[in-house]
């Protein structure tokens, strides 16, 4: 399974996958060491869980995206992605997320995917925002996200 876009990969964390960035030197963190010891107990929680970005010119790890678990029993999922620092402000969460927000809705079993920001993280936000998610809650520190089928 591959998602694919003019300028990059989007790929399900697998251990395979683990290794490869790993070898670039990647921090996959403590969410995709979970998703990978996961998968193995459940193949089907795979594109449920993180996903690499993977610039194609030079087969770089850009960051990783995806969802906090399955769909839910009202067919939600929440989203989340995190990128190095040096590929900020190149379109790259945008173009991805936007990939995987598509990719989800038509598996037939998402209708609402969510999203959480903090106040004061203006990229994220214009990411959201640029992929048509709404705001639907606020509190001093976080803003809540959703964008429906």
């Amino acid at each position: 399974m591959k998602l694919e876009t003019e300028r990059l990969y989007i790929v399900p964390c697998t251990e395979e996958m683990f290794r490869v960035a790993e070898k670039q030197g990647y921090n996959s963190g403590p969410h995709i060491i979970g998703h990978v010891e996961n998968v193995k107990e459940d193949a089907a929680l795979l594109p449920w869980g993180a996903w690499y970005v993977i610039r194609k010119e030079d087969d770089i790890v850009l960051g990783d995206i995806g969802f906090k678990g399955k769909p839910s029993e009202n067919d939600t999922v929440e989203i989340g992605y995190g990128f190095i620092e040096k590929y900020w402000n190149k379109g790259y969460a945008t173009e991805s997320v936007g990939e995987l927000i598509k990719w989800a809705f038509q598996t037939g079993e998402v209708e609402t995917i969510i999203a959480e920001t903090l106040l004061e993280n203006g990229s994220s936000i214009r990411v959201l925002e640029k992929l048509h998610m709404k705001r639907v809650e606020a509190t001093e520190t976080m803003i809540n996200w959703k964008i429906e089928k």
